[in-house]
C-alpha cells in the first residue's frame, strides 16, 4: 500500500483494512481547483491537514463543493517539496478517540501543493496567478501567532521585513510581505473581493493580520511602490475582509506509535521528513476527534459551505466572547499551566499528567475557580461544558501522545493573554478580589523555575523554543536548587521580569501578585522534592 495517485487504485485493500476513502471524483476535483480556485490556505502544517483539508473533504464528500483546496508554504518549502507532492497531495488522517477508538482517513481534498518563493519565477508565477482569481473567495491562515510579528524578541524590524518595506512588491522575502505582495496581484486584477481568514491559535487573530497587512501596504504607499488605491482596497472590508476566528484542536507532532500501526496495515513509505528548517513532518497526522472552529461571516466573495462540516459562523462579538473563554479560561491556561509542571515533574505525556491529582487539582483551580468568574457566556458555546469536555475527554485521552514540551513551547509569548486577560479582569472588578488567585500566580513562579532548565529532581533539562529564551535565562542563572536566597534578593533580580508588561500583560507588583510569585519561588527553590510539595499545597 502506497499513498499516492497509483497506490491508491486499488481501493479495495484500504479499505478492507479500514480507511475511509475520498468519496467523489478526485480528477475532476483538482482540475476544477486549479481552473477555478476558491480557496488557498497558507500554512502546510499537521493542524491544517487534520481540520481544514479534512472540512473541505467534508464537502466534497456530499457534494456540496466541487473544489477542494490548495494548500501554500510559505516558510519550509521542503514540507511541500518533500512530503506533500511525492505523497499526490494525499495524506492520511489518524483520529485517536478517547474511547480506545481509532479512525483512518485518506485526505484527498488538497488539490495542489504550492511554495511561496519570489525567487522561484514558476513558484510565484503561480501563487500570482492563483491570487488573480476571480473565482477564489478565501484565504487561510495557520501559520502560527509568530507568523504575524514583523519585530524580533527585542521588537526591533526583522531584516527581511525592513528590506521588503523599501523594495516593494516585486520579490518580497518576509511571509506577510508575500501575502501583501498577492494581495496586490489581486487589486491589480481588478480590485477583486477576498476574505482573509487567520485560523491561528491567537487573540484577535484577524486584526493581527491585518496590522501585519496595512504596515506594508502604508510603507509602499508612502514611497509610492504601489497604486494609491491599494490602500483603501485593503481597508474595504467590502473588497478585503480579515474575520476574526477562535480555532481549537489539538494535533500533536505525528507520533511513533501511530506510525507502527500504519506499517502493520502494510503502508510503505512512511519515514518522517525532517527539513532542514527542523519541521517534523510525515505522510500521516494523528490528532482528537474534538475540534471547534468559530467564524466571523464576513466574506465579500461568497465562500464554501463549511457550516455542512461543522465549522460555526456567527458576528466577531461571538467570536471575541468565545476566543477569550478558550484563550483565556478553559482550555489555554490550563494547557499551558501542565505544559510547564509536566516539564519539571519529568512527564512526556499528556494525558499522563491527568494521572497527577495535584496537577489535576491545580488545572481545576485554574479552570473551575479562578477563570470561570470573569467569563462572558458567548451563548454558541458553554463556558463550564467546555472545560468539562477538556478535563473529562479530551486531555485524560491515552490515545492522544501530546506532550508537555511541545505545548511549552513560546511559552513567553503566551502567558499575557492565557493569565494576564484574568488578572485584569480581576483588577477590574468590584467583586472579586486579586489576593484570591493563588494558582495563576503559582503557575507565573513555575515557569520562572522552569526557567532554570533543572526538574524537580535536580536533574538538567532542555527547555522548549522560544524566541525570548535568550533574554530570560540571565534572570534565573544565578539561583541554585537548595540555597534560597532572600526575599530581597529575589526581589532584586526578578522584579524587572515581574513588572515586564509584554510578558504578564500587567506589571505584577503593580497588580499585587509579586510577592506571592516570589513567595512560590522561592519555595519550589529548597530542594529535590520541593516543586512537587508547593505544587501540592496549592492544589488542595
Amino acid at each position: 500500500m502506497i499513498l499516492n495517485e497509483e497506490g491508491l487504485k486499488n481501493t479495495a485493500e484500504w479499505e478492507s483494512k479500514g480507511y475511509d476513502l475520498p468519496h467523489y471524483d478526485r480528477r475532476a476535483m483538482v482540475e476544477e481547483t486549479r481552473k477555478h480556485p476558491t480557496w488557498v490556505h497558507l500554512g502546510a502544517g499537521n493542524l491544517f491537514r487534520a481540520f481544514q483539508a479534512n472540512a473541505a473533504q467534508k464537502l466534497l464528500n456530499k457534494g456540496v463543493s466541487k473544489t477542494g483546496v490548495i494548500v501554500a508554504e510559505g516558510f519550509d518549502y521542503e514540507i511541500a517539496e518533500k512530503q506533500y507532492r511525492p505523497h499526490d497531495n494525499y495524506s492520511i488522517l489518524v483520529t485517536l478517540k478517547s474511547d480506545g477508538s481509532i479512525e483512518k482517513t485518506v485526505i484527498g481534498s488538497i488539490a495542489e501543493s504550492c511554495v511561496m518563493d519570489s525567487e522561484n519565477p514558476a513558484e510565484w508565477g503561480r501563487m500570482k496567478e492563483i491570487f488573480a482569481a476571480p473565482s477564489l473567495q478565501m484565504v487561510s491562515f495557520t501559520i502560527t501567532e509568530k507568523g504575524y510579528s514583523l519585530v524580533n524578541g527585542k521588537g526591533e524590524v526583522m531584516p527581511a521585513v525592513e528590506n521588503d518595506f523599501k523594495m516593494g512588491p516585486a520579490k518580497p522575502q518576509s511571509y506577510i510581505g508575500k501575502v501583501t505582495a498577492l494581495l496586490y496581484d489581486r487589486y491589480q486584477a481588478g480590485s477583486l473581493p477576498i476574505a482573509m481568514v487567520s485560523m491561528d491559535n491567537c487573540s484577535h487573530n484577524g486584526e493581527k493580520l491585518l496590522t501585519a497587512v496595512k504596515a506594508y501596504v502604508e510603507k509602499w504607499t508612502e514611497a509610492g511602490l504601489v497604486d494609491n488605491g491599494f490602500k483603501d482596497y485593503i481597508e474595504t472590508s467590502g473588497k478585503v475582509s480579515f474575520p476574526w476566528t477562535m480555532i481549537d484542536k489539538i494535533t500533536p507532532r505525528p507520533d511513533k506509535s501511530v506510525e507502527e500501526m500504519l506499517r502493520k496495515d502494510g503502508l510503505e513509505g512512511l519515514d518522517p521528513v525532517v527539513t532542514s528548517r527542523n519541521t517534523y513532518v510525515a505522510p500521516f497526522v494523528n490528532s482528537e476527534e474534538t475540534e471547534y472552529l468559530v467564524v466571523e461571516d464576513v466574506f465579500p466573495n461568497g465562500r464554501p459551505h463549511l457550516e455542512d462540516a461543522g465549522i460555526m459562523f456567527t458576528d466577531r462579538e461571538t467570536v471575541n466572547k468565545v476566543e477569550r473563554m478558550k484563550v483565556c479560561t478553559c482550555l489555554n491556561p490550563l494547557h499551558t499551566a501542565m505544559a510547564v509542571l509536566g516539564c519539571l515533574l519529568g512527564y512526556t505525556k499528556i494525558s499522563d499528567e491527568m494521572k497527577d491529582a495535584d496537577i489535576v487539582g491545580l488545572i481545576k483551580g485554574i479552570g473551575y475557580q479562578e477563570g470561570l468568574p470573569v467569563v462572558t457566556n458567548p451563548g454558541i458555546l458553554d463556558p463550564k461544558k467546555f472545560i468539562d469536555t477538556v478535563i473529562d475527554v479530551r486531555l485524560v485521552n491515552p490515545f492522544m501522545p501530546d506532550t508537555p514540551q511541545r505545548i511549552a513551547t513560546d511559552t513567553s509569548q503566551k502567558l499575557s493573554i492565557r493569565y494576564g486577560e484574568t488578572v485584569k479582569a480581576y483588577l477590574a472588578s468590584d467583586k472579586l478580589n486579586i489576593k484570591d488567585l493563588k494558582r495563576i500566580p503559582f503557575v507565573y513562579a513555575a515557569w520562572i523555575r522552569y526557567l532554570m532548565g533543572v526538574n524537580d529532581n535536580g536533574e538538567a533539562f532542555e527547555l522548549s523554543p522560544d524566541p525570548l529564551i535568550p533574554s530570560l535565562k540571565p534572570y534565573v542563572e544565578g539561583f541554585k536548587l537548595g540555597t534560597v536566597p532572600s526575599q530581597e534578593e529575589l526581589k532584586q533580580t526578578l522584579l524587572p521580569l515581574l513588572k515586564n508588561k509584554q510578558i504578564f500583560n500587567v506589571d505584577l507588583e503593580e497588580a499585587g501578585l509579586s510577592d506571592e510569585v516570589l513567595q512560590y519561588f522561592a519555595e519550589m527553590l529548597k530542594g529535590t522534592g520541593a516543586i512537587r510539595s508547593t505544587l501540592h499545597k496549592v492544589a488542595e
